[in-house]
């Protein structure tokens, strides 16, 4: 399942998104990732979170952020959730690739089986409309 937390600037999302976290942590029985373009979350997350910054691997662009996610996914079995801050900066503000990139991970949610949820900085109206017959929009 891909879900999407969808916001302008200083909405709320990456408090939401740390409480889905949070709560992705207290439930699972496996391991919760959380990827950010930077280390701004590293003392505001739990040390058993796994904490993953794009900028020290060089990911920009969706096809690089899906390789990584894929890499990820494919390294570790036991991986329940992987929660992503700032998704428009990691893969670039082209709503069509965002679209596209989205409909992979959703491929990959249900051969990893793993729950992915994104922060998305814009206005929803922005967003393709073909993005909310695949996310759960919350």
């Amino acid at each position: 399942m891909v879900k999407l937390l969808v916001g302008g600037k200083g909405s709320g999302k990456t408090k939401r998104l740390i409480e889905c976290v949070n709560n992705a942590l207290s439930a699972s029985e496996g391991n919760v990732i959380c990827i950010e373009k930077e280390e701004l979350l590293r003392y505001q997350l739990s040390y058993k979170v796994r904490l993953v910054s794009t900028n020290i691997y060089g990911i920009s662009g969706y096809d690089a952020f899906y390789g990584l996610l894929c890499g990820i996914c494919a390294g570790d079995h036991d991986i329940t959730d992987i929660l992503v801050d700032a998704t428009l900066k990691i893969g670039g503000r082209d709503y069509d690739e965002l679209a596209a990139f989205l409909e992979k991970v959703e491929r990959l949610s249900s051969v990893s089986e793993t729950e992915f949820t994104f922060t998305i900085s814009t206005d929803i109206d922005n967003l393709p409309k073909k993005i909310a017959s695949f996310c759960e929009i919350i």
